[in-house]
């Protein structure tokens, strides 16, 4: 589905950053590119709007005040599986960028970034939202095996147990079952799933698939549904 780019104008983002200089400059650079932007400068103050408010996307500081970012966003994963969140952040190490994205962060930028990059991922987030939301009207709820999958609520029954997927987890589980006995490739992936631009480092979306066999799959390292295809992608056969 191709979203044009006036539709996502006045998207409503929560911009939760400490810094004041910085948060001046994206206010004002969020604003005129048609984004309606509200500021929060601590974590406590984030999850009162939160709570009281509605909002299409989060840019999301890790080192705040009161609650730090990975907290906001556990916190909101929980309660909104579908709301888009992106990390912004001063910290470059790996094992936060993996915590960042474990917690279901959308997205993970490091401080200094080039603004044209930043609005170009928001871009593609707040589509990937709309995209999610138009397809999870066609296939409700999905059964394989001992496996639940309720794309409406963005949550997932293996046996007894139940567990959140983030949107771009539940965007590839949607299409390989939508494509099932098709051989996806990471491109095809990372632009007909994520509209993320197919040249982008495929490790990701193996990240991805990796995370979920280990919900999905009886034995992770002995898949059944997720399968591989050595050198082009994955096949769904459930």
């Amino acid at each position: 589905m191709e979203i044009n780019k006036e539709l996502l104008k006045g998207s409503r983002i929560l911009l939760v950053e400490d810094e004041d200089s910085l948060a001046i400059s994206l206010e004002y650079n969020l604003s005129e590119e048609g984004y309606r932007v509200t500021r929060a400068a601590d974590g406590r103050q984030a999850m009162h709007l939160l709570t009281n408010a509605e909002f299409d996307l989060i840019i999301l500081d890790i080192m705040i005040p009161y609650l730090d970012g990975f907290e906001i966003a556990a916190t909101v994963r929980a309660r909104s599986p579908q709301l888009p969140i992106l990390i912004l952040t001063a910290r470059t190490g790996v094992k936060d960028r993996l915590k960042g994205l474990e917690l279901g962060a959308d997205d993970y930028m490091v401080k200094p970034f080039q603004l044209q990059e930043l609005l170009l991922r928001l871009h593609g987030m707040l589509k990937r939202k709309m995209w999610y939301k138009d397809i999870s009207l066609v296939t409700t709820i999905y059964h394989f095996g001992h496996n639940e999958i309720n794309f409406d609520n963005m949550t997932a029954k293996i046996n007894n147990r139940e567990i959140i997927l983030t949107m771009r987890e539940a965007m590839v589980m949607k299409y390989l079952i939508e494509n099932k006995g098709k051989i996806i490739s990471r491109h095809e992936i990372l632009e007909k799933v994520w509209k993320l631009a197919p040249d982008l480092e495929t490790r990701t979306v193996d990240n991805f698939i990796v995370r979920l066999r280990k919900y999905f799959e009886p034995n992770p390292e002995n898949p059944i549904y997720i399968k591989s295809v050595r050198g082009v992608g994955y096949i769904f056969e459930g």
